[in-house]
Formats: structure tokens, C-alpha cells, sequence
């Protein structure tokens, strides 16, 4: 046979792991990151169901502790010292855990690439080679990385924690899921965890929870693969059951049928020298592991004093993909296995695009081209300045206070200007309770500084080194109070505007800066520590608080802060980094602005040797050069230097301008992609339904659901005979229509006159679909009744019922009438609008006639308003062709965090049937959009600003757009070309985007105030929205670009809130063609208009304050907390014609299904669902 062996440093070395030969993972990998803490879990809905026992999951839950649970799981104090728990659990080690100081780590993400898949193969298969060979089609991947235990709160007096880092990987297919669990090769140094005061060991295995009998539940199986030794849970990094030293493989669950969980079946290791355990004495010394590496965090030093520096040696990993020898000898029986982590052909899309990627024996590394720097994941022009954009979160006390600040998503920005070192840093509504007592803390913002600080000769700043993606945690101690706070700022890589983002938490106190006081902070220095995938700095800063009675105090705190990233593990691309670098922060500018509640920092950084060395007087590395901010100084022999333009500019390098890539080459993104300029570069994006191949450059197209009810080519009978209606995905459901029977797809007419529906002296005549009777020759009738006299109809005989002799109305003069038209006895009609009069009532001509398209409906009181006995004005009444709405239209709306609809039948609306369609607690949802395509409903709010959708059909929440949003309030639905709209009340612009939140773009950004309600016309491509400025306010309309920009409507305009469009109505009876309606609130009237005509109309006024409206009848009055009454409204009149103002009068005054949401009682927005499905278009 021929053996396969992996050759690295040691030939056959048996499969000796350490932590870099886990399954990739950490951001390089899109991996999601477990919230910071002890007991955190997250819930993660799982693309593939996971087989567990005899159970089918579509959602596990990730635990800090170290575990999997298939249910929620309970708090730890019910599971600790008490195992095992009463939930499923698949524990690959289970104990008291931690990463809230920053440096432990949970990440998980589900993966279902080609690399994880081959790679979870081959460990199983390998594991069980007497079974079949199995391919799994999805894996989860966990990995829990330098974990710490639980412990109180110590006093910072430098007490080593060790760390533990583990990975377990559910791999699934159809029939069975696998657990495989990989433990760091140095082995796990936790073996126990402090419960209740004693030393618990840590637990690994599978536990089914409770199990439910007919009247008891009891606990199910527990399959543990250690025990209460802790000599087992250090077997667990040295022995196997997969022939793979610390790699350990379970079968957890089968289907149809399941026994017990099933270990791997290879427990023997080739012959290998013994590994070498790290000693007690190594134990003391450590405090972070980081894939094999150790490193020690330096004790804080005041400024000035003697430094201790810990040089970290740059070590290579082991490849992950050793080289494979192949040896011919029948006489060897050793299990195959080899690696195949992965190379540049598939992977190439997660370089930058500004980076080459180079293959290595075990991977491949990303690297900046010249002219960028960066880790090559993410790259940035070289001169080009940076903007950093984020939100801070957290709770603060403030001296002795017992209460905190809350920061809710406080606006962070800052600018660095790269090319001198200077950064600039704003935070947002910072109440005057804190806003001095946060001066101290220029750090707040000293990270960006460092991360593109001006660079000394031969050294490297912060970005260039690990890029956009990485944890800062510091901790800060006060002096003399003790006073601690924590700033933890998770930074998340440069976003789709070329912004760092960044979330800032703040947790703890504050020593108060009395309110007037000013602080001054002198220039300092701070060593950083570099190693492997950990950064470390620490120091003592003062500062100068200057009272306002004039006197200052010196006051000083310690800071330490680590810098957790991922590093490509392979290649030499940290080899040069130097183990110690000195940050020196000069010309500090602290201020808080109590007016405008904004907090500033200012500073100017430079990174370089940490003795000092001589000083530069190259301008390029002082920073006094005059370059253009957008251009890169060279220095040159002595003083010497020359400006050039940074890529993507233009220019002498005193003066540069942007390059408009897409504009000099339009086909520089390819086919069927969209380039978007920026300022040094562009960005390429699919066109709605194409996506990214695996190069990150060629546009594929994407196979989307197709609706073959829309397409035609579905298998339902002809229109005429069955109706197909599209359930989503490529499903349709054919039905007959009424008067034919069958299943769909074949439908037979149904011979109505064999039932014998007519009156028994009536004809029946089938017709396609339909009957109709008719009375025989001699009789009188409609074919249901039939007799030979001569009868009056039910609407002859209803109007009689509402006349009374003129003699019994008070002051009726004595007329003569035509004898041949009415009755003898002389009558006037009764009021209709009375509440006699709900009954089925119809028009009628003078000879008793029913005048078609004039029926109420039974129940329903006719169209009309009471006028008290006073003659009615004369003006249009409604058009005869106006319906009940059909079965299953709602009114859609939101109030504060709830989404709710209330069902519309027939004229009426059903409050009593509303019910919530989604609640969001501590949300604030401005506006409500429905699209009638997909039966999604979208919404803006305003909280942690964001537009949403979820399925009406009571789906799951789902983020569309999340960033770079401050107020969005009014959005629409495009149904027809797939976007959406909205308006930003803060930024001032409209903006549109795909409905997934793709291809987005500014289309109005000047001479906007405070946009709000928005709307479409789909059909015609127009645009229409409200400004809502006090000053000027005006209606503005445009093609849906923004091209073709005029004002509609700008004089006796007060608080335009609510626009609808009528879409519908220039096809019917010439009425107020194309028309759209306002709902002002400072005029407290409502008003239409024709866009085209300008032929403005008032429409109802005496609102108190009407903030929504929609295509007819339902106005929301905010301050009288109602609804306006549907038979309230007047009509529009054009050239003569007397004409409903709306298309459809029943319709509530908010919003069809495809138009947009005005505001409604007490600040709720609303609009319409017709049956759930779209509007048509004339």
C-alpha cells in the first residue's frame, strides 16, 4: 500500500496539533463574535438542521462556557457543580469561563465551503474507516480562543490567568451529524473552574437534557468522555479516538433511527517522541496565548521611567498543509489523512482588491500593492487622509453619583490626516452631567491616532501592520480615588464608504470635572508590545484641571490596553516587525461643547524607535511639508522632500483632485456591474440579481426564485378557468375560479341550472362559468321568482317604505304631481342619512329605477352626510363604480416599537380585530413601507438608526441597511424596478438602494431641510416627497434619479407630513388625473393636486392636526387621537367633471400596499395591504 504521511519539520510526525491547525477561523475567516462576557449566549439559526440524539435543530445556542446547547440555555448556576444540565448539550469543555477582559474569544460561523467540508470529511472518515464514506454538506465551526476562568474582581496586582483554547466543528448531512472536537496541542491549562467557593473539574461530552414522559420528564442520556479527574481533561490534548492526536470525533446523532452517541474507532497514535507539557514555572510567566505563543503583560510604568521591554521572537507556524510523502511499503498500516486549508484560486475574494495573494506551503497570505498599505485584507491608499465612523454605548457614573449616563448609540467621527500624523475626534449629545469629567480621556479616540500615526523611518503604524480588523481593550484607574473604567472598541474594517467602523462600549466611573472646568493634557509617550496576534501597552498620564474659581489640579491615571487581531499564519509578512514601538502624542487639544453637547480631541502622533533615537528633520517625518492632505511626502537626502498625489489623485502633490475613475472608464468594473466613484478610488457592485464571483470581480448572475404564475409558465388551466397564485420560492397553487371544478390544472365548468337554482317557472341557461334564469313567457321576475302578476322590485318597494304623506311634514306645501310617476297619496322622502336608513339602500331616477353602481351593501349605511334638514350642498357624488375591498386587506402601522395591522371589511374598518404584527421593544419605528411582491414589510427607525424587513407572514426580523443612517424617517417601495427610498432628516438627502440594501446611492443631497414623507409612481418613474422646513416648506417631485428636480407646491404650506398617489385615477371617468394629496398639519387641512396641472384642490379642512394620509378615506388626526370619518370627504373637481378624489374611496387615507406611510395617532405611520398582494397598473 502506499502511505501518506505529512512532512514538516519532522517526518511523520503523527498529526501533533497546536492551535494554528485548527479550522481557519477569527475575522479573516467572516466569523461571528460571541458578546464579550461570562454566560453569553447567542442564538444562531442554522442554514441546515444539526442531528442531535434522535432530534432534528434548526437552532443551536453558542455559551461562553464552553458549550453547544440545543435549547436556550438556563442560567449557570443551574448547570455548574450540578451536571448534567436540563438542556441538550454538546460540551466540548464545559466550565465557569470568561473573555471580558478583552482577550479570550468565542467565534462561530456556519460554513459550507469546499476547504471545511473536504477537511471535516476526511476527520471523520479517518475516525471510522470500517464505515462508509460520508460527505457532509454544512459544518458549524465554535472556537473558543485563550478563554479564562470566572473570577471576582482582583486589584490588578498582576496575577497571571491561564487560558484555555478549544474547537469544535458540527459537521451535517442529511442522515447523521458529527461533532469534531480539536484541543491546542500545548494542552488546556484550565483543568478546573471555582463553583460556590470549591474547584469544580471541567466537564466534555453530550447530554440529551430532559426528556418528556406521559406525566413525568426525566433527565435523558449523558454520554460524558471525561471524568471527575482532571488527568482526563489533560488526555484530551494528548490521546485521540481519530488517530489524530487531540482531535477527538463523535457521531451525535442519526436519522430515521438513533442508538447512542458513537466515539471514533482509532485510538492509537504512532510512535512519536513525548510531548513536552509546559512546566508550573512556564504557567506563572503566561497571561495570553495566542496560537502557541506566549506573551507577558509589563507592569505599569509612570512616563519617564525605566521601561522593561519583552521581545517577542517572530516564529512561524507549523503549515497547516505539511507536504505530503508518499512511501510504497505493503508491511505499514497507518491511517491516510492530509490538510487542505485552502489557496489563492478560491479565495482570492477575500484579499483586497488593492492586494496580491501569494500562495504557502500551508495557505495563502494577502499583501498590499505599492502605493497601499494595510495587512492585506484591507488596504488603503498611501497619503490618503482616513475617517473613522462608529457608536458609543455604555453606562458611566460620575464621582459619588449612584446613578450612570447612558450612552445609546452616541455618534463617534473622527479624521486623521495621514500624511502629518494629526487626528481630530467628535463625539455626539454628551450631557453636561459627563461631558467634563470625559476630558481626561483623550484615548478615547488615541487609537485611530496610532493606528495611522505619522511613521518614522523604518517603522510601521497600527493599520499597516494588522488593518481595520481588531479588539482594543483598556482599562483605566484613576488616581487617588481608584476610580475604573473599561473602554472596549471592537473595530470592524473599512465599510462600503471607505469609513473605518468602530463600536465604542464604556463601562464603570468617572472622577467629576466640575462643569466650566478645562482640562490640559501634556505630551506623552506609550510603548506597544507586539507579537503574534496581541498588542500590549501600558503608562501613567497626567493632566491639569483648570476650576473656574481659577485655581488647578494635577491628577493622573494608569492605562493599559491589549490589541487582540488575526494574522496571516503563514509567510514572512511579520517577520521585520519590530517587538516594541513608541507612540508620541504632542499637541493635545481636549474640549467639551456644553452648547452643542459635543466632546472634541485633537492630537498629533508619530510611531517610532522607543529610545528616541536622533531626531528627524526630513519635513516628511516632522510633518511640516505643506503636502496636499490627499498626497504622500517622500523625503529626499537631508531635508529634502517632493509631494505626490496618493493613488487615486491627481495633481502636483500641493495640490491634488480626485480622479473620477468610472467616469474616465466606464467599462473599468465589467459587465453588468455599477461603479460607484469615492474619493482616491471606486467601488464595483452587481446589478440586482448578479453577485461576486469567488475572484471578487466578475458579476455572475444569481439563480433567484422564479415566479411562473407571473411568468407564464405555470401549469394552471387558461385565466378564463382556474387562477395561479404564487406561494413563494418556485412554488404556485392553481385553483379554479368560481363556477368550475377541479384541481387547477384542469378545470370543468359547473352546470348550475342541474341544481335547480332557478324558480320552477324561470329558464336556466348554463353559460362558461356562469347561469343565468329568465321567466317564462307570462311572468314576472328575475328568474328566481317568477309569477304572473306583475311585481314591484325590492329596490321599487324600498323606496316606497321611505315615503310619508306630505300632509304629516310639518310646513310641505301642497303640490300637484304626475299621477303617472308616484303614488296617490303626495310624499317627500325621509332623511336617507338617518338611522332608519341602514338598510341595503340604492339610488333611484324618478320613475323608481335603480341607478346602477348606487347599491350599499347590506349593513351599510349609504354615502351621505346628515345636514341636519338643511338642503346639502351641491357637489360630486361618488363614482358608480366603486367596490368594498376584497377579503384580506389590512391597515398596516407602527406605533413607537410595535408593527401592527387591523383587517378592513368592506366599508369598515375592524379596530377591535387589530392585532401586533411585530413588536420591537426600545424601538422607535418612524416609517412603514409594504411590498406587495414579496409580502415583506420595511421599516425605518431611529433608535440605532436602520432599515429592516420581515415577512408579513410573521417572519423574523431582518437588518437591510445599518449603517451610515442618523434620522431616516419616510421610505417606499418600488415594486416594479426593486428598490427602495427613503429620507434622512439629519443628513438631509434622499437616498435609494436595492431591496437588499445593494447598489445604494444619494440621489438628492441640496436645498433639503428636513425631508419626510415619501412616495412613488412606479409606472411613470416619478418621484414625490415633502420638505417639512418650517421657513420654506414645498413639495418636490423628480424622476425616480433625481433628475427632472421642481417644486410642486410651495405657498399657504405649513407642516407637510403625509403625500399619497393616486396611480389609478387618470384612467377612470377623467377625474383629478394623476393626483397626489397632502396632509399639512399646520394648515390642519387636506389638499390634492394634479402634478402635471397644478389645479390645487382643498379637500376636508377643521383637522386639528393631520399627520397621514393614504390612497382615500381614513385621515389620521394625531391630536384628536382618531380617525377622520370615511364619509367626510369632498371631492376634487376638474374641467367641469365632478369626481372622487381617489381612485378608490375605501382604501384608508395612509397608504397602499405599494406606496409609502404618513403618521398617524400619536406618532404612528401607516398604510395598506390589499389582500397582500400588489396594485395593478393601467
Amino acid at each position: 500500500m502506499a502511505l501518506l504521511c505529512e512532512f514538516s519539520r519532522t517526518c511523520c510526525d503523527g498529526g501533533e496539533r497546536n492551535a494554528g491547525e485548527f479550522f481557519h477561523h477569527g475575522p479573516s475567516a467572516r466569523d461571528q463574535l460571541l458578546e464579550a462576557g461570562n454566560d453569553q449566549t447567542h442564538r444562531l439559526p442554522l442554514d441546515k438542521p444539526v442531528l442531535f440524539y434522535d432530534g432534528t435543530f434548526d437552532s443551536i445556542f453558542i455559551n461562553t462556557n464552553g458549550f453547544v446547547a440545543t435549547a436556550e440555555p438556563t442560567g449557570e448556576s443551574t448547570y455548574l457543580g450540578k451536571m448534567p444540565p436540563k438542556f441538550g448539550t454538546i460540551a466540548a469543555l464545559l466550565g465557569d469561563l470568561d473573555t471580558s477582559d478583552g482577550v479570550g474569544k468565542v467565534y462561530f460561523r456556519q460554513d459550507s465551503s469546499p476547504d471545511v467540508l473536504t477537511r471535516a470529511a476526511q476527520y471523520i472518515n479517518g475516525a471510522f474507516p470500517e464505515d462508509d464514506e460520508v460527505r457532509p454538506t454544512n459544518a458549524v465551526v465554535v472556537t473558543w480562543v485563550n478563554v479564562a476562568t470566572h473570577e471576582p474582581p482582583s486589584r490588578g496586582d498582576g496575577i497571571e490567568k491561564r487560558r484555555n483554547t478549544f474547537q469544535l466543528v458540527i459537521a451535517s448531512l442529511e442522515t447523521a451529524s458529527y461533532a469534531i472536537i480539536l484541543y491546542a496541542r500545548d494542552g488546556m491549562p484550565i483543568l478546573s473552574t471555582p463553583v460556590h467557593g470549591s474547584s469544580v473539574v471541567m466537564h466534555a461530552g453530550f447530554n440529551k437534557g430532559l426528556v418528556r414522559g406521559f406525566v413525568f420528564s426525566s433527565q435523558g442520556p449523558y454520554y460524558r468522555t471525561t471524568t471527575d479527574d482532571e488527568t482526563s481533561i489533560r488526555a484530551l490534548a494528548e490521546e485521540t479516538n481519530s488517530g489524530l492526536r487531540g482531535v477527538w470525533v463523535y457521531e451525535i446523532g442519526t436519522s430515521p433511527y438513533f442508538t447512542n452517541v458513537a466515539p471514533g474507532e482509532v485510538t492509537d497514535l504512532p510512535v512519536e517522541a513525548a510531548p513536552q507539557g509546559p512546566s508550573e514555572a512556564d504557567h506563572a510567566r503566561r497571561t495570553v496565548y495566542t496560537n502557541g505563543q506566549q506573551e507577558q503583560d509589563p507592569p505599569y510604568e509612570r512616563e519617564g521611567a525605566q521601561i522593561e521591554v519583552h521581545p517577542v521572537q517572530y516564529q512561524p507556524l507549523q503549515p497547516g498543509n505539511p507536504e505530503v510523502l508518499v512511501v510504497d511499503d505493503t508491511d505499514i498500516n497507518v491511517d491516510v489523512f492530509s490538510y487542505d486549508l485552502g489557496t489563492c484560486a478560491n479565495n482570492r475574494n477575500k484579499c483586497s482588491q488593492f492586494s496580491d495573494c501569494k500562495d504557502y506551503s500551508g495557505g495563502y497570505c494577502c499583501n498590499c500593492r505599492p502605493g497601499f498599505y494595510g495587512n492585506g485584507i484591507e488596504c488603503v491608499a498611501e497619503g490618503k487622509p482616513q475617517r473613522m465612523n462608529g457608536k458609543v454605548l455604555g453606562k458611566v457614573h460620575v464621582g459619588n453619583s449612584p446613578s450612570p449616563v447612558e450612552f445609546t448609540s452616541n455618534d463617534l467621527h473622527s479624521y486623521v490626516v495621514v500624511n502629518d500624523g494629526r487626528s481630530y475626534v467628535a463625539i455626539s449629545d454628551i450631557p453636561s452631567t459627563i461631558g467634563p469629567s470625559l476630558q481626561p480621556l483623550s484615548a478615547l479616540g488615541g487609537v485611530i491616532g496610532w493606528a495611522f500615526a505619522l511613521e518614522q523611518p523604518g517603522f510601521r503604524n497600527g493599520f499597516s501592520i494588522i488593518g481595520g480588523e481588531f479588539t482594543r481593550q483598556a482599562e483605566v484607574t484613576f488616581l487617588p480615588g481608584n476610580e475604573k473604567l473599561t473602554i472596549r472598541q471592537e473595530f470592524k474594517g473599512i465599510d462600503e464608504h471607505d469609513h473605518l467602523a468602530v463600536s465604542t462600549t464604556l463601562e464603570g466611573r468617572v472622577p467629576e470635572v466640575p462643569r466650566g472646568a478645562t482640562v490640559q493634557i501634556d505630551p506623552y509617550s506609550e510603548i506597544y508590545q507586539y507579537s503574534n496576534n496581541l498588542i500590549t501597552s501600558s503608562s501613567t498620564r497626567d493632566y491639569v484641571v483648570s476650576l473656574p474659581d481659577g485655581s488647578t489640579e494635577t491628577r493622573s491615571y494608569q492605562w493599559r490596553q491589549t490589541i487582540t487581531f488575526q494574522s496571516c499564519q503563514y509567510g514572512d509578512s511579520l517577520r521585520d516587525m519590530k517587538p516594541t514601538q513608541m507612540l508620541s502624542v504632542d499637541q493635545v487639544f481636549v474640549l467639551y461643547d456644553a452648547n452643542n453637547e459635543l466632546i472634541r480631541f485633537a492630537m498629533s502622533n508619530k510611531i517610532g524607535d522607543i529610545n528616541g533615537g536622533e531626531p528627524e528633520e526630513n519635513p516628511c517625518f516632522t510633518g511640516r511639508h505643506g503636502c496636499d492632505t490627499n498626497a504622500v511626502c517622500r523625503p529626499g537626502q537631508e531635508t529634502q522632500f517632493t509631494c505626490q498625489c496618493a493613488t487615486g489623485f491627481n495633481g502636483d502633490g500641493r495640490t491634488c483632485y480626485d480622479i473620477d475613475e468610472c467616469r474616465d472608464n466606464p467599462q473599468i468594473c465589467g459587465s453588468h456591474a455599477i461603479c460607484n466613484n469615492q474619493p482616491g478610488t471606486f467601488r464595483c457592485e452587481c446589478e440586482d440579481g448578479y453577485q461576486f464571483a469567488n475572484d471578487g470581480q466578475t458579476c455572475i448572475g444569481v439563480d433567484r426564485p422564479r415566479d411562473a404564475c407571473d411568468e407564464g409558465t405555470h401549469t394552471c388551466d387558461i385565466p378564463e378557468r382556474a387562477q395561479c397564485s404564487y406561494t413563494g420560492g418556485s412554488s404556485y397553487i392553481c385553483s379554479c375560479l368560481p363556477g368550475f371544478i377541479g384541481e387547477g390544472k384542469v378545470c370543468q365548468d359547473i352546470d348550475e341550472c342541474q341544481s335547480g337554482t332557478c324558480h320552477q317557472d324561470a329558464v336556466c341557461y348554463n353559460t362558461e362559468g356562469s347561469f343565468t334564469c329568465q321567466c317564462r313567457p307570462g311572468y314576472y321576475g328575475d328568474g328566481f321568482y317568477c309569477s304572473q302578476e306583475k311585481t314591484k322590485t325590492q329596490c321599487e318597494t324600498h323606496r316606497d317604505s321611505l315615503w310619508v304623506p306630505l300632509s304629516l311634514v310639518h310646513g310641505a306645501p301642497d303640490l300637484p304631481l304626475d299621477s303617472t310617476s308616484l303614488p296617490a297619496t303626495r310624499t317627500v322622502p325621509m332623511n336617507p342619512c338617518s338611522a332608519t336608513a341602514a338598510r341595503d339602500t340604492a339610488g333611484v331616477e324618478r320613475k323608481g329605477q335603480e341607478v346602477l353602481g348606487t347599491r350599499s351593501g347590506p349593513g351599510s349605511r349609504p354615502m351621505c352626510i346628515d345636514h341636519g334638514g338643511v338642503p346639502p350642498p351641491v357637489g360630486p357624488t361618488p363614482r358608480p363604480d366603486v367596490h368594498p375591498l376584497p377579503p384580506g386587506t389590512h391597515l398596516l402601522y407602527a406605533q413607537s416599537g410595535r408593527i401592527e395591522h387591523v383587517p378592513l371589511e368592506g366599508y369598515e374598518m375592524k379596530k377591535d380585530a387589530g392585532k401586533a404584527l411585530l413588536h420591537l421593544p426600545e424601538k422607535v419605528i418612524i416609517g412603514v413601507a409594504y411590498d406587495c411582491v414579496e409580502k415583506m414589510v420595511y421599516w425605518t427607525e431611529i433608535t440605532s438608526p436602520s432599515i429592516s424587513k420581515a415577512s408579513i407572514q410573521a417572519g423574523e426580523p431582518t437588518a437591510v441597511i445599518t449603517s451610515d443612517l442618523d434620522s431616516p424617517e419616510g421610505i417606499a417601495i418600488d415594486h416594479l424596478s426593486r428598490t427602495m427610498f427613503w429620507t434622512d432628516s439629519v443628513k438631509d438627502h434622499i437616498e435609494v438602494a436595492s431591496l437588499d440594501g445593494s447598489q445604494r446611492r444619494v440621489i438628492i443631497d441640496t436645498d433639503l431641510v428636513n425631508p419626510r414623507a415619501i412616495v412613488t409612481d412606479p409606472p411613470n418613474g416619478n418621484l414625490y416627497w415633502a420638505d417639512w422646513n418650517r421657513e420654506a416648506p414645498k413639495i418636490e417631485t423628480s424622476h425616480m434619479d433625481g433628475s427632472n428636480r421642481r417644486v410642486l407646491v410651495k405657498d399657504d404650506l405649513s407642516l407637510p407630513n403625509g403625500l399619497t398617489y393616486d396611480s389609478q385615477s387618470s384612467a377612470l371617468l377623467g377625474r383629478c388625473s394623476n393626483s397626489y394629496n397632502l396632509s399639512p398639519a399646520g394648515t390642519h387641512k387636506l389638499e390634492c393636486t394634479h402634478p402635471s396641472h397644478g389645479d390645487r384642490r382643498k379637500v376636508i379642512e377643521g383637522l386639528q392636526y393631520p399627520f397621514g394620509v393614504t390612497d382615500a378615506v381614513v385621515a389620521v388626526d394625531r391630536h384628536a387621537g382618531k380617525e377622520s370619518d370615511m364619509t367626510k370627504l369632498l371631492c376634487c373637481e376638474q374641467r367641469g367633471l365632478h369626481s372622487p378624489l381617489l381612485s378608490n374611496p375605501y382604501r384608508p387615507l395612509l397608504q397602499m400596499s405599494h406606496q409609502r406611510s404618513g403618521r398617524g395617532l400619536c406618532g404612528e405611520r401607516r398604510r395598506v395591504l390589499r389582500g397582500g398582494g400588489c396594485c395593478s397598473e393601467s
